[in-house]
């Protein structure tokens, strides 16, 4: 489904990525981790095109779109869950909601209640202000907003950053339950452990490079990477 080789990326003349290569098959669950400042969330933003492309490809279902923009990257059935700043704090949830489905002319109602589905309490709660809720909430309406368009990749940019300890694991399991509903997602987690235990396959980058690939149980298992990344 999304297949990265090669590829070069940054922002503006700051190279942060090199030669970085990674896939994501259909319905595949796959996690990069690594140490902070390796580089994972501009890997999630260059696939996303919100980065300087330097070099390498990105295709997507056979697609380059190396360097396209986010509004039309969208549109090829990705979508894109930032860390930071993922909601708009003045509008309602369900406002939040609609907004995810900006570039259709009108909102489908068959996605809008799927949401709900995965997520009731948004439907609880689809009048309240999305900045007055909590951040496992706003969190839940970021993701929500990004399966307006029922994607067929799902990219999550830290999903359990400032979340309270006893949210993470709640957290997990809702992505769980979205990738379980058919829809591939690709992580990335600084609570590697756990992203590895639950994933198909995880990805180690270390200074913008690949170190290390595997099924997320073997680079659990192996010392190596326990160690080094994981704390032992």
């Amino acid at each position: 489904m999304l297949r990265v080789e090669g590829l070069d990326a940054g922002y503006g003349d700051l190279q942060v990525l090199y030669d970085v290569d990674l896939e994501v098959g259909n319905g595949e669950y796959v996690t990069v981790v690594g140490p902070n400042g390796a580089g994972k969330s501009t890997v999630m933003k260059s696939v996303f095109g919100l980065t300087t492309h330097m070099g390498g490809t990105v295709e997507f279902q056979g697609v380059e779109i190396s360097g396209r923009r986010p509004e039309e990257i969208i549109t090829h059935g990705i979508g894109y869950v930032p860390q930071n700043d993922n909601v708009f704090s003045s509008l309602t949830v369900r406002e939040n909601l609609e907004m995810g489905a900006y570039i259709l002319d009108e909102v489908p109602q068959d996605a809008l209640e799927a949401v709900f589905d995965r997520f009731p309490i948004l439907e609880e709660r689809q009048d309240q202000k999305a900045g007055s809720m909590s951040g496992g909430q706003q969190q839940m309406v970021a993701m929500g907003r990004a399966l307006m368009l029922d994607p067929d990749l799902l990219l999550l940019d830290e999903p359990s950053a400032g979340l309270a300890p006893d949210l993470v694991e709640d957290m997990f399991d809702r992505v769980d339950v979205v990738n379980e509903a058919g829809t591939a997602v690709l992580m990335v987690e600084q609570n590697a452990k756990e992203a590895l235990r639950r994933c198909d396959r995880g990805y180690v980058l270390v200074q913008g490079r690949n170190r290390y690939e595997d099924d997320g149980e073997t680079l659990l298992a192996d010392e190596q990477v326990r160690r080094d990344f994981l704390g032992g």
